[in-house]
């Protein structure tokens, strides 16, 4: 299956205890929904069932199918969590899907600024990863994806729209 089909809706952030527990981080947008897309599979295509979640501060403790020590737990850190495509819900009006993002061209107004690499998210919102450019170089930029910066998303067209501040695209000097 080609990686574009899979969707992560999960990480397995480490081991919890010694009877197997693993700590998860939820990508869903009900984080303890993540359940509901069991049987779940890592990106080599081992699928992971999730047997009981329950709430942490930062994230989920886990009981997995057939983990039952520390050391299986162990095995399973940074293993990121996948479901395929179609096995997910369309979604609603005015939301995408990140991972759709990916390969998308990126404008600021009439100026062709890139294309999407890739998506992050380190805690304080959505990034759009951007390859400035056309020539295929190594330069990118992190845009934040909200309102502010994104003006519109149109899968469709392939592009989205962003409005920059002034100077953001400016080097240190």
């Amino acid at each position: 299956m080609a990686r574009r089909d899979l969707v992560s809706v999960g990480l397995i952030t480490g081991a919890h205890g010694v009877k197997g527990e693993v700590k998860l981080r939820s990508f869903t947008s009900d984080p303890k929904g993540i359940v509901n897309y069991n049987p779940l599979q890592t990106e080599a295509g081992e699928n992971i069932e999730i047997v009981k979640l329950r709430p942490r501060a930062d994230g989920f403790l886990a009981i997995l199918e057939g983990v039952t020590d520390r050391n299986a737990a162990d095995a399973l850190k940074g293993k990121e969590l996948f479901v395929t495509r179609e096995r997910l819900t369309e979604p609603q009006v005015g939301e995408v899907y990140l991972r759709d993002l990916v390969g998308l061209e990126v404008w600021d107004g009439n100026n062709a600024l890139g294309t999407v690499v890739s998506t992050a998210n380190y805690g304080a919102g959505d990034l759009l990863e951007v390859r400035i450019g056309a020539g295929g170089g190594n330069d990118t930029v992190f845009i934040p994806f909200n309102g502010e910066f994104v003006a519109s998303a149109d899968l469709k067209a392939a592009k989205i729209l962003v409005t920059l501040p002034e100077g953001f695209l400016d080097e240190d000097e």
